[in-house]
């Protein structure tokens, strides 16, 4: 979650994205007017959750999104980090203008690292490397910046450019809901499961993008002799889903996607095609022999 923060002497405020105030839903980030001493400053970072392995889980953030007054508990669980790539103002300078590489050197100088903020490492001409690491570790992705850049506030700028590292899973068709509007008529989302270690099927998630005009149509003919009046077994979760027409478990299909969630969901799932190959049971939820 994207969020920038300003502090002066013992003071300090929280914004996100929209400029909307969030201090009070991150009480970990009072320490940061320590960490400066007192000094005037304006910076821009990114609020992360991480999980048990270090790994920021986006699924542990969305639960301190919207809590104004977190508890104890909820603090514990789910303590937030500020991670800060980027420094505005300090004292009485204003560094938006100053080349990137300007910016993070004084940031740097700073050492902004304590329980609830942290500065991480920026490197120079290693784009390739970072990419690598960055799939090895099963991080979302990198982002790029032009070290001559300024910071423009307010606009996308093509100096920082995002790059998602892109993950697959092989799940298994357990149905569909209809198309709605210019679909109407043909499947608008699949509804796709994985095994855990038991042999239980889960829902893992809805996926309508990728699906082409002709994977549509593809795929109608290939589940219109699979279908059945009840959900497969495993799949109370689905059993509300009225308009869903359901299949038996046997067609598997690759999905490009960002993330798992901690309740087993795939975030942005995008339909790829079909694997012919691949029996139903090599749908596996991540941590089961399956997709990480």
């Amino acid at each position: 979650m994207r969020a920038a923060v300003t502090a002066a002497g013992g003071r300090w405020r929280l914004r996100s994205r929209t400029g909307r105030d969030i201090t009070g839903a991150f009480p970990e980030l009072a320490v940061l007017p320590e960490l400066l001493g007192g000094r005037r400053a304006a910076l821009d970072g990114e609020l992360v959750v991480l999980d048990a392995a270090g790994v920021p889980d986006f699924s542990r953030l969305q639960q301190r999104i919207g809590v104004r007054d977190p508890s104890p508990r909820l603090l514990r669980a789910a303590p937030a980090t500020l991670y800060v790539f980027d420094l505005l103002v300090l004292d009485q300078r204003d560094l938006m203008a100053a080349p990137y590489t300007e910016r993070r050197a004084t940031l740097d100088e700073l050492t902004l690292r304590g329980s609830g903020v942290d500065t991480p490492p920026s490197f120079a001409d290693a784009g390739t490397e970072l990419y690598a690491a960055a799939r090895e570790l099963g991080l979302e992705g990198i982002v790029c910046k032009r070290l001559a850049s300024p910071y423009t506030p307010g606009q996308r700028s093509k100096a920082w450019v995002k790059t998602v590292i892109p993950h697959e899973a092989d799940v298994v068709v357990c149905g569909w809901l209809p198309g709605r509007g210019r679909l109407r008529g043909t499947i608008g989302a699949l509804l796709v499961g994985a095994y855990d270690r038991a042999g239980r099927l889960h829902l893992v998630g809805r996926v309508g993008s990728g699906l082409s005009g002709a994977a549509r149509r593809q795929l109608e003919q290939q589940l219109a002799p699979l279908r059945r009046g009840s959900p497969p077994a495993g799949h109370a979760e689905l059993a509300a889903m009225a308009e869903a027409t359901w299949v038996d478990p046997q067609v598997v299909a690759r999905i490009a996607y960002r993330s798992w969630t901690s309740g087993d969901q795939l975030r942005h799932p995008v339909y790829r095609g079909v694997v012919d190959d691949r029996d139903a049971s090599a749908a596996q939820l991540p941590g089961d022999d399956g997709p990480a």
